[in-house]
């Protein structure tokens, strides 16, 4: 219950932003450059009945703030800001909106895009979304949390890059099909937590759970029904953890002691967890799209606003965050910190990236003032930090332009990988060329012409061959088409130039000829993905074989199409990936290594030759043959060392005799024999 409060407000202090407890009282503090004055609106504690109404005290900084005596944790509030509504020069102020706080520590409401009133109402299913109401009733609000001691991160485990293998994983997606697990922590975060779940990610050896987005998001509008924005990236609430994953979803302080628990357990079982992040738009959307927080406290500052009023749009989502202007960039760090010093996370993945780093001529730089605050903040410092490196802007891809110790996302080693495995020529600047071995070999040293020149170390490159954002493993080696027909948009959405191959039919059959050559190409690619220099990122349920039906754009999926379907799980897949990531540890083909310490020498590196790709470095020799008949080694790649068999990807017994030639779609691991 809320604690009764002063029926008048006291000046207070212009920071922290948000609404704290503090002695005697909360104190709240907001910023808006343009706003002539800011209300601050109290409610009954189920958000229905508008209690007060106070005029916030503005000092000379444009920080709107005040404190009320008796109020305390639970108090439920909005925010109302006047100012001028001309849209031509980029101002939407209109008080007749209740905004949410954006540094709202909990918020309360359910929503969901309802056409018909042509905003967002407030209604009776799970997470309805508001637009406007004069009284405030159907608006989202704020809920002042109680305070938290901070994370206990003396705990967290802190994984070397060198030795960090991560895992993309969606909190529901992961348990919802799980049979291990209780039936009533499915889909939540304490199902990541769960001594299953914790004993499944130490049998695959993977070091650091990288989530999908798990702050506070809202649908898109329009939506077909039945749908929802299942992965996420739409955040509100950049404080708040995502209530659809706890297991008391109406109760947000439930939800933030769930969402630490899990953390904790995470790490007690010596794993890190990595947040994707979405910091580039907000559910605003264009200039014809509601009025929620942001965009109402001073659309002009929060946003990027081109000469005729109109939002730019570098993220294809309908707007863009200004993280250009100083006190918006202190805003994503402060949230930044928030995560990691009250919820206890380990780092970040950025969705589009380069976003953070366009000045405010829109152009990108890597010595952007952001990056150079996330450098300064205390509570960042060693916290890992991950680019998806491309945004929708001009030059917008940035593969190998962040600077250290930011890691990237590569998809040149997707590309090649795929490329290679599958025969399959890359698309290139609107042409399309083969991958050549060399090309490959550069993939495999951890992609020494975008990292080594700025002296980031081959760690700076997050490896993968899939992610949520595509098709499966399972998927790319089973369809040449997308099937999204379920997503609601006559197929049209997702990418159509992805590299897969069928291999004689599109999707199921049972054809063993074919099914046993997709799965020597899924184990060669995986082999390839964890045993190359670089940091490995592996995509839940590649592990066992996951599929979505050749649907290659599952973001609206919250079903069994979008679970992990472990009911049909190959053991056997996993304890493959299992072996292959204890051959990292030990150190196989220098994965885990600097540039000068494990440089590699290619045998048979000319796509002329007839022989199987071999690379070599210290006690370690790699030969991988893409082709569909066997290849041999190349002899010199033999010569000098007695060699042992440590992996082989044909699904057969693998050969006694290492120097026996390549199967076909296969990759082979030796180890230097030890002398008696």
């Amino acid at each position: 219950m809320t604690t009764p409060f002063a029926a008048t407000l006291a000046p207070g202090r212009p920071g922290p932003y948000g609404a704290h407890v503090v002695a005697g009282g909360v104190n709240l503090a907001v910023w808006s450059e343009h706003a002539s004055a800011i209300d601050w609106c109290l409610f009954d504690d189920t958000g229905t009945q508008e209690l007060a109404r106070h005029r916030l005290h503005r000092n000379a900084d444009g920080v709107f703030h005040g404190f009320l005596a008796g109020a305390g944790p639970g108090l439920v509030y909005g925010l109302r800001a006047h100012g001028p509504h001309a849209p031509r020069e980029g101002h939407r102020f209109n008080p007749a909106k209740l905004l949410l706080d954006p540094w709202a520590r909990e918020i309360v409401g359910r929503f969901e895009w309802r056409p018909e009133h042509h905003g967002y109402v407030l209604g009776a299913s799970p997470f309805e979304t508001v637009e406007t109401s004069d009284n405030g009733v159907a608006a989202l609000k704020a809920r002042v949390a109680p305070p938290r001691e901070p994370a206990r991160r003396e705990r967290a485990p802190r994984h070397a890059p060198a030795a960090r293998v991560l895992y993309e994983v969606h909190v529901k997606s992961f348990s919802m099909r799980h049979p291990g697990l209780p039936p009533e922590v499915r889909g939540t975060y304490a199902a990541l937590a769960h001594p299953v779940a914790l004993a499944h990610f130490r049998r695959l050896g993977v070091t650091t759970l990288s989530l999908l987005p798990v702050q506070y998001r809202l649908n898109e509008p329009m939506m077909a029904p039945g749908l929802v924005n299942h992965w996420g990236y739409n955040t509100l609430g950049f404080f708040c953890p995502d209530p659809r994953f706890a297991q008391q979803p109406d109760d947000p302080t439930a939800v933030a002691d769930e969402f630490r628990a899990m953390v904790a357990a995470l790490h007690a079982a010596g794993l890190e967890v990595v947040m994707d992040v979405v910091y580039n738009h907000t559910p605003e959307g264009n200039h014809f799209g509601p009025t929620l927080s942001f965009r109402g406290l001073d659309q002009k500052s929060w946003y990027r606003v081109a000469d005729d009023g109109t939002l730019v749009d570098f993220t294809h989502c309908g707007n863009t965050v200004n993280v250009a202007y100083p006190r918006v960039a202190r805003f994503v760090v402060d949230s930044l910190a928030f995560w990691v010093r009250e919820m206890g996370v380990d780092g970040f993945r950025f969705d589009l990236a380069p976003v953070l780093g366009r000045g405010a001529d829109g152009a990108f730089s890597r010595d952007a003032a952001f990056f150079r605050m996330l450098q300064d903040e205390p509570a960042l410092q060693g916290v890992a930090l991950i680019a998806e490196p491309w945004d929708g802007g001009p030059r917008g891809y940035r593969v190998g332009g962040f600077p250290a110790p930011w890691q990237e996302w590569n998809d040149r080693f997707r590309d090649a990988a795929r490329g290679f495995w599958l025969g399959q020529p890359v698309p290139r600047g609107g042409q399309a060329a083969p991958v050549t071995r060399r090309e490959l070999l550069a993939r495999l040293a951890g992609s020494p012409e975008l990292y080594a020149g700025d002296g980031r170390p081959p760690t700076s490159g997050v490896n993968f061959i899939a992610v949520h954002d595509g098709f499966t493993l399972a998927d790319l080696v089973a369809y040449v088409r997308k099937h999204n027909h379920a997503n609601g948009e006559d197929n049209r959405d997702g990418r159509d130039d992805e590299l897969s191959a069928n291999f004689g039919t599109e999707g199921p059959t049972d054809d063993l000829a074919i099914t046993a050559t997709r799965a020597a190409v899924q184990r060669a690619l995986l082999a390839t993905l964890l045993l190359a220099q670089g940091t490995p990122m592996l995509l839940a349920g590649d592990e066992f074989g996951h599929s979505q039906q050749g649907n290659n754009n599952a973001w609206n999926q919250d079903n069994a199409l979008g679970w992990l379907a472990w009911p049909d799980a190959d053991d056997a897949h996993v304890d493959f990936v299992a072996r292959v990531l204890a051959l990292r540890r030990a150190g196989a083909l220098g994965a885990p290594a600097t540039w000068h310490e494990a440089p590699l020498r290619a045998f048979a590196a000319d796509d002329t030759d007839d022989e199987a790709l071999a690379v070599r470095t210290g006690d370690w020799l790699l030969a991988l043959n893409p082709d569909a008949h066997p290849r041999p080694w190349p002899p010199e790649a033999l010569e000098g060392a007695d060699w042992t068999v440590a992996l082989d990807t044909h699904a057969d017994t693998p050969a006694a005799e290492a120097a026996a030639p390549l199967a076909p779609r296969s990759l082979r691991l030796l180890r230097r024999r030890a002398a008696c």
